[in-house]
C-alpha cells in the first residue's frame, strides 16, 4: 500500500555540502499493517514521512502510494493521492489555522475533495468530531479555546475525513502530556480495530509505543534502516548493536507490570549522532559501535542479512548477536 524504493532526500546547503537526511531506504507496507519507524532525532524519520505525501521532494528514488508515484506527480496527481493518504504532525498547537474554527478546519478537505455542501457538510463533521471525543459544541471553537489533546483529536478527526488508505503519523503523542498522550494512543488503538484495511507509518521514538501500537518496526540511523522485522522479533532478539543500544536506554519493564517481553541489557549508547553532511565511511554507526572492528566496519557498508522470518540487520555481526 506504500512503497518506498532505494528513497534518497538530500538538502543542498549554501556551502556546497550535501545534508542526507535520506540515503538509500526500501520499506514496504502491506494494506492494513502497521509499521513502527523508531530512531533518534536527526535520523530522518519525519522526512520519510512527508516524503511520502510530496510534501518534501525527493532527490532520487520512488515512492508509490496505492501503486501511485508520487515522485515526480503533477498537482492534480498529488492532491488526487492526498485523499488517499493523510498525515497527522506531530504539534497540533502548530497543525491548525489559527482563524479558522475547528469545524472548517476539519471540513477543508471535504470541500476541496468531495461534493459536500450545507447541512449534509456539517453533519459529516460532527460525525466526524464526535468519532474522535469531541461533541458538538467544539464546532466552532478556535484553537486557542481547545487543550493540547483536543488539538490533537481534531487533526485526527481532519485526518481521517476523507478515509484515507494511508496514515502517517509523526510522533503524534510527543508534545502532550502523559495522560493526554494515553487517551490519544487508546484512541488509536481502536482506530485500528474499526478500520482494519487502513494502513499505518507511525513515526516515534517511543519504543513502548511502537510495541503497543504497530505489528513490524524499522529502526533508523543517519538515514538508513538498520533493523527491520516483526516488532516482537525485533525487540525481544535485536541483531543490531544501534538496536540493542535504543533499548538498553528504555526504562525497565519492571517499572510497568504490563510491559512484555525481556529487559535488553546492552551497551548504552555514548556520543551524538554524526552530521548527515559528512556520514562516516563504512558502517554510518561503527564511530559509536561497542562491537566495531577495524578494517571491516569503517570500510565497508554492511548488506541487509537476514536473520530470521521478516527480519533483517544491516551489520557485519547481525547473525552472531543473539539475544541474551
Amino acid at each position: 500500500m506504500l512503497e518506498l524504493d532505494d528513497l534518497r532526500i538530500h538538502f543542498p546547503l549554501a556551502s556546497g555540502e550535501v545534508v542526507k537526511a535520506v540515503d538509500g531506504v526500501t520499506l514496504s507496507l502491506a494494506p492494513g499493517e502497521t509499521v513502527g519507524l523508531v530512531g533518534e532525532s536527526g535520523s530522518g524519520k519525519s522526512t520519510i514521512g512527508k516524503a511520502a505525501l510530496g510534501l518534501i521532494p525527493a532527490t532520487s528514488g520512488a515512492i508509490r502510494v496505492g501503486g501511485e508515484d508520487v515522485v515526480g506527480a503533477s498537482a492534480a496527481t498529488l492532491r488526487r493521492l492526498r485523499s488517499r493518504a493523510q498525515i497527522i504532525f506531530q504539534d497540533p498547537h502548530a497543525s491548525l489555522n489559527p482563524r479558522m474554527t475547528i469545524s472548517r478546519s476539519v471540513a477543508e478537505g471535504l470541500i476541496l475533495n468531495t461534493p459536500l455542501r450545507g447541512k449534509a457538510l456539517r453533519e459529516r463533521v460532527a460525525e466526524l468530531l464526535a468519532r474522535v471525543g469531541l461533541p458538538e459544541q467544539f464546532l466552532n471553537r478556535f484553537p486557542h479555546e481547545l487543550s493540547g489533546g483536543q488539538k490533537q483529536r481534531a487533526c485526527i478527526a481532519r485526518a481521517l475525513a476523507l478515509d484515507p488508505e494511508v496514515l502517517v503519523l509523526d510522533e503524534p503523542t510527543s508534545a502532550l502530556d502523559v495522560s493526554v498522550q494515553a487517551q490519544i494512543l487508546t484512541f488509536l488503538k481502536e482506530l485500528q480495530a474499526a478500520r482494519p484495511s487502513m494502513t499505518s507509518l507511525f513515526i516515534s521514538h517511543n519504543l513502548a509505543v511502537v510495541r503497543f501500537l504497530c505489528q513490524r518496526v524499522a529502526v533508523m540511523y543517519l538515514g538508513r534502516i538498520v533493523e527491520e522485522g516483526p516488532v516482537a522479533e525485533v525487540f525481544e532478539n535485536p541483531r543490531h548493536p544501534y538496536t540493542r543500544a535504543l533499548l538498553a536506554a528504555a526504562p525497565a519493564p519492571e517499572a510497568n507490570p504490563r510491559a512484555k517481553g525481556p529487559r535488553v541489557d546492552y551497551v548504552e549508547l555514548t556520543g551524538d549522532i554524526p552530521s548527515p553532511v559528512n556520514t562516516p565511511s563504512g558502517c554510518a554507526f561503527h564511530t559509536r559501535c561497542p562491537v566495531a572492528r577495524k578494517g571491516i566496519c569503517d570500510v565497508d557498508r554492511p548488506a541487509d542479512l537476514e536473520v530470521g522470518p521478516r527480519h533483517r540487520a544491516a551489520c557485519h555481526f547481525a547473525r552472531d548477536l543473539e539475544a541474551a
